[in-house]
């Protein structure tokens, strides 16, 4: 389909002259005044290649029409050379503000109109190849980091539920801590400035705390009573081992998602008051999706059976966290805990 030129001028000799110019190359379209080259500018705009417009016309003159062609964006895809008898620089500054892409000064020269006309038409046709070529890439990039990401994800609940079988658990158990998760940095985000996006991620990391367990030995891990100091000291290993694991999952090139994984992985088991493990981190030195993560485990294990004991009700649950039963947790979670725990009891219910 041949390209067309928009001709706008009021007198009609002018219009034939430009027109005869350009016949062989482009379809051409011609307009008296500027009300009408903006019509035929709206009903043409995927074929017009450049407009020739002049300056002082009837109806709309030229720099109206710029302003309605930005107004609408059509000059971010269309050039435009403006066409005037007037050497005034005032005006030709206005021009240039408004998108104007070239001057042509009264009386012209055809064999330069020509070729400027022509020059310009290649500049935006260059410039338009390369926008779409680099939208072309980008959307590819996005693909494979979209690609990457889901991969990771996969790898990540493959271990993820392997450890929680091996647990004796369900498998549900991750989707829980990560709809919990989600749900409470939700309810803290106003203090914390977490986007949804970033909310998300977070949520999908939590399914990692647990991974470190796949080192434990069954002896301990799947023991029914409670735990010797030895063995105890073995199970708190399971931050660090999972740490191990992730950084030898060399593929993860998502550095934001592997940071929060890593995070979560180490310091899940932290507390609030320094007394917890891997490092004795305290307060909000603790990343704070750590602390989703840990209430959410302690919740969901409180309130799911395990083979060391029966679940607790879920308002039993509540009360025995925020009484500093099942350790010390940010105050900020706890406030949040405590407004959100009917919609938590629904949504626990809702997985089990």
């Amino acid at each position: 389909m041949r390209k067309k030129i928009l001709v706008v001028d009021d007198i009609e000799i002018n219009r034939m002259i430009l027109s005869d110019l350009f016949s062989e190359e482009f379809d051409l379209l011609e307009a008296e005044n500027g009300r009408v080259a903006m019509e035929l500018l709206e009903q043409n705009k995927e074929e017009i290649s450049i407009v020739l417009l002049d300056l002082m016309m009837p109806v709309m003159d030229g720099f109206e029409v710029l302003q309605e062609m930005n107004s609408s964006a059509i000059i971010k895809t269309i050039p435009v050379i403006l066409i005037t008898g007037e050497d005034d620089v005032e005006k030709t500054l206005l021009g240039y503000k408004l998108g104007v892409s070239d001057f042509i000064r009264k009386p012209f020269n055809s064999d330069i109109v020509y070729r400027r006309v022509n020059n310009v038409v290649a500049l935006y046709n260059h410039k338009k190849n390369l926008e779409e070529k680099l939208k072309e890439q980008k959307e590819e990039l996005e693909s494979q980091a979209r690609r990457l990401k889901q991969f990771n994800q996969n790898v990540i609940d493959i271990l993820s539920t392997t450890v929680e079988f091996r647990s004796l658990e369900s498998g549900e158990h991750i989707k829980r801590i990560r709809m919990l998760t989600h749900i409470l940095l939700e309810g803290v985000k106003e203090h914390y400035s977490f986007s949804t996006e970033e909310i998300e991620v977070i949520g999908n990391a939590s399914a990692v705390h647990d991974i470190g367990k796949i080192a434990i030995p069954d002896s301990i891990l799947l023991k029914p009573g409670p735990l010797t100091s030895e063995e105890f000291t073995i199970m708190k290993t399971h931050t660090t081992k999972g740490c191990e694991v992730l950084s030898s999952l060399t593929h993860m090139q998502d550095q934001e998602y592997f940071t929060y994984c890593y995070d979560v992985c180490r310091h899940h088991h932290e507390r609030w008051d320094g007394r917890g493990y891997p490092d004795g981190l305290k307060g909000d030195s603790i990343p704070v999706w750590a602390q989703a993560t840990s209430l959410a485990d302690v919740l969901d294990a409180l309130t799911s059976k395990r083979c060391y004991k029966d679940a607790y009700g879920h308002n039993e649950a509540i009360k025995m966290i925020l009484n500093g039963e099942c350790g010390i947790f940010n105050p900020k979670f706890l406030d949040c805990l405590l407004s959100i725990k009917d919609r938590l009891f629904e949504q626990i219910n809702s997985s089990k």
